[in-house]
């Protein structure tokens, strides 16, 4: 069990990172000056689209099988775009656009990629 909780505490790290670097560079209504607000501003983000991601994304996937099982898996990326911008919805401090959410869930998706892959690297070398 305190595995796991490493792992999510991690996840929602990097989730956050992610959210900041493409919030740097796709969103709006963000104003840099303020650092300390937005610390906080973006851990919130990544602890919501953490827990958006693990309860709300299985549901809205076995929803969208039909349409990503047509389009061979590719959109997968709409529905990690909603996931983000779901998330970032709940926060009152960021705000992004519909197809600035999709290029978002990309990165998210990427950085979510190396994290799990970088987990059970680690996991194989502890064996």
């Amino acid at each position: 069990m305190n595995n796991k909780f490493v792992i999510f505490v991690v996840r929602w790290l990097f989730n956050s990172l992610g959210l900041w670097i493409a919030v740097r560079l796709f969103g709006t209504g963000y104003d840099s000056s303020q650092v300390s607000i937005s610390i906080v501003g973006f851990l919130l983000a990544g602890l919501i689209f953490s827990m958006v991601n693990a309860v709300l994304k299985p549901f809205i996937v076995i929803l969208a099988l039909p349409a990503i099982l047509v389009t061979l898996g590719l959109f997968i990326i709409i529905v990690n775009g909603l996931m983000v911008w779901i998330s970032l919805r709940f926060v009152p401090s960021i705000e992004m656009t519909f197809f600035n959410s999709i290029l978002t869930g990309i990165i998210l998706s990427l950085v979510n990629y190396i994290v799990s892959a970088s987990l059970v690297l680690r996991k194989s070398e502890a064996n």
